[in-house]
């Protein structure tokens, strides 16, 4: 099975990072992709070379029924023949799968990774809701700030323009340092707006003078919409534009009839001190599910060499409070 359409009505918890977009900005960075399916599975793996030996990735998926155990096992046999031809150190894979449902990872092998892939916690809003309903379970403050948006006459648009990724990029490494995190590469952007094409858009809202207020990467795929890149400038902290660009986001996805709204990365409710606490504030506050996906999970292939990479990425995970 190699048609991502039939996938996504098969499989409906499936979002962009199993689809072949997401697969092609790979390839545009220079990393190999490997496609793999049948009826019974589909699976999107990509080798990554990294200065401390090569693995391979697995994010968002293998795609498949977990109730199958005898699927399951094939499916996973057949990945540590990959990661072993591929001559990887070890498999990093996140499963579409909730915390709650952990279970299903028993047997196969895999051991919780130092680092996480992509997000295990996150706020899903449901856009099969009317707007007042979704007004109504926002945060009393956040509702303020959405409305307050009006009254500045901020203006929120999108934009497919190779010009306005470099200025979002520019913008977004003046963000990471005031806010201590690393930023995609501007390759990284450029190959998600060109593999995604009208699947990607980035918002801008604007002063009434036309001043950049807050920037936001939007990727789509089937029922889902991931706030998957962010950045701002110093007049976000005096004006209400991240409020008002969401709110412009939610009513565009439902005109387009996407089904959820995937916000895209929260710190855990048990660490404080996490790295995402700030922004994890601001995208509850807009409602919805908060939902914790599995941890990462390590397959590893070549134990001698895999500990090194433990204990490297352990180290960073906690120099980066993550």
């Amino acid at each position: 099975m190699k048609d991502w359409q039939v996938v996504l009505e098969k499989y409906p918890e499936a979002n962009f990072l199993q689809s072949p977009e997401w697969g092609k900005v790979n390839e545009l960075v220079g990393h190999r992709v490997i496609l793999e399916g049948s009826e019974d599975f589909w699976c999107q793996m990509i080798v990554k070379n990294a200065k401390r030996g090569r693995y391979l990735e697995v994010p968002g998926g293998p795609l498949l029924d977990w109730r199958n155990s005898v699927v399951v096992q094939a499916v996973f046999r057949r990945i540590r023949e990959v990661a072993e031809r591929e001559k990887c150190v070890f498999v990093r894979l996140r499963p579409q799968l909730k915390a709650e449902e952990k279970a299903y990872l028993e047997g196969l092998g895999l051991k919780k990774a130092p680092m996480h892939l992509h997000a295990e916690h996150t706020v899903i809003l449901d856009l099969t809701k009317s707007q007042e309903d979704l007004l109504k379970e926002m945060r009393r403050q956040t509702r303020y700030e959405v409305r307050r948006a009006e009254k500045f006459n901020i203006k929120v648009t999108w934009t497919d323009e190779a010009s306005s990724y470099r200025e979002f990029h520019q913008v977004q490494a003046e963000t990471a340092q005031r806010q201590h995190f690393v930023p995609p590469n501007l390759k990284m952007l450029l190959a998600e707006r060109e593999a995604f094409g009208e699947n990607a858009r980035l918002y801008i809202a604007k002063t009434a003078a036309n001043e950049p207020i807050a920037y936001g990467l939007i990727l789509m795929t089937g029922n889902e919409a991931e706030y998957f890149e962010a950045a701002s400038t110093e007049l976000n902290y005096k004006l209400p534009g991240a409020y008002a660009l969401q709110w412009q986001v939610i009513k565009d996805l439902q005109e387009l009839g996407i089904k959820r709204y995937n916000l895209w990365g929260i710190a855990p409710p048990d660490q404080p001190d996490h790295r995402y606490a700030k922004v994890t504030t601001f995208k509850r506050g807009f409602g919805g599910e908060m939902v914790e996906f599995v941890a990462a999970q390590d397959m590893v292939i070549k134990p001698a060499h895999y500990k090194l990479d433990l204990l490297v990425e352990t180290v960073r995970r906690k120099r980066r409070k993550l």
